[in-house]
């Protein structure tokens, strides 16, 4: 089912907020799919997903070959039956309070992230939500 991700069902925002991990899909340079597990957070505020990551990693070399809007990104949360596909423009962000703001969302829905001097945020717009959340998990 698609959703407007705007307007998301409660029961849908709320499996959002839940501590899962997901996969990433970026496109190589070469067209073929680059998928890779990571944790992610959600701002329902301005239907944004970001992934922090190290700045020399393959997801972002992909997002950064891309250039400007043409870099899209697939972010996937499966639980049991329960998943959501959050697909949209990506684009690497590494200015100090983008990081840090990254960093303290992913402390909030997981744990204390490791230091990493070289870490970015993959920042994913997202303009299409598809899934399949029933209400009991």
């Amino acid at each position: 089912m698609r959703f407007d991700p705007e307007h998301l069902p409660p029961v849908l925002a709320r499996f959002l907020e839940e501590r899962h991990l997901a996969t990433v899909t970026t496109l190589r340079p070469d067209g073929r799919p680059h998928v890779v597990p990571v944790g992610f957070t959600w701002d329902a505020a301005t239907a944004t997903a970001r992934v922090i990551t190290s700045g020399t990693s393959r997801k972002v070399a992909n997002v950064e070959a891309a250039g400007g809007p043409g870099a899209h990104a697939v972010l996937c949360q499966v639980d049991g039956r329960r998943w959501v596909a959050l697909e949209g423009s990506a684009r690497v962000r590494s200015d100090a309070i983008a990081v840090a703001e990254a960093e303290a969302a992913y402390r909030r829905r997981y744990r204390q992230p490791r230091p990493n001097p070289a870490r970015v945020v993959l920042e994913l717009v997202v303009d299409r939500v598809v899934g399949s959340v029933p209400s009991e998990p």
